[in-house]
């Protein structure tokens, strides 16, 4: 079972989702939380796989929440989800960064919120279909030009490779394209290119891309 937690200020929300999460086989709300400081208890409580957390709560906000949820060791295996009203949530990029595994819009169809919901348990990051690119456009426009870093020196050339492709946006059959390789490998140089850099999930992957100065699509313009 995929054990979620709801964290979102509106009670009305909070039942939609439940509803449509609990109509699941193989999903269970666990508990839910109205702000941020309630969300931080219910991740401790509960430990769920996925915590469905909207960026706007009164209080201690989503953003707030989720770096402390991200930063908090004993709670690695809580996937974030992050929830919003609007695509250019000027926060979006900023819970990318301290730990969020995805992104969706609260108008999102109900399939695409149980396919997202199963996509951030099993570990992969989840943006909006459709923003992914976008999404990664604006997080290079908005950064400033990183110095050169020592901290991909760990990874293979290859790995520095796939790293860079995964900042670019490609998905690991895109990556396996790209590099004639089978889609297996692909996922298998990213497996070991997050393990290797102790991050999260592949959306931190994008985010030490673009800080390592790994990619600059609009820095060397």
């Amino acid at each position: 079972m995929i054990r979620v937690v709801l964290a979102d200020d509106q009670a009305l929300v909070r039942a939609g989702f439940r509803a449509l999460l609990n109509a699941q086989a193989d999903v269970e709300v666990v508990g839910e939380a109205a702000d941020g400081n309630d969300a931080i208890a219910a991740a401790r409580e509960h430990r769920p796989d996925v915590m469905l957390m909207d960026i706007r709560m009164p209080g201690l906000d989503g953003l707030e929440a989720t770096r402390t949820i991200s930063s908090d060791p004993s709670l690695s295996d809580v996937h974030i989800l992050i929830l919003t009203t609007f695509e250019e949530d000027e926060y979006v990029f900023e819970a990318i960064r301290v730990g969020a595994s995805g992104f969706l819009v609260k108008d999102t169809e109900p399939v695409e919120l149980v396919r997202a919901v199963h996509v951030v348990a099993g570990g992969d990051a989840l943006l909006s279909p459709g923003v992914t690119r976008r999404l990664i456009g604006e997080f290079a426009t908005r950064a400033k030009k990183a110095p050169e870093s020592s901290t991909l020196d760990v990874l293979t050339e290859r790995e520095r490779e796939v790293v860079s492709l995964v900042g670019e946006g490609l998905t690991n059959d895109e990556i396996a394209a790209r590099l004639v390789v089978s889609p297996a490998t692909a996922k298998t140089h990213v497996s070991r290119a997050m393990i290797k850099l102790a991050v999260r999930d592949r959306a931190q992957l994008v985010v030490l891309a673009y800080e390592s100065g790994l990619v600059r699509p609009g820095w060397a313009e």
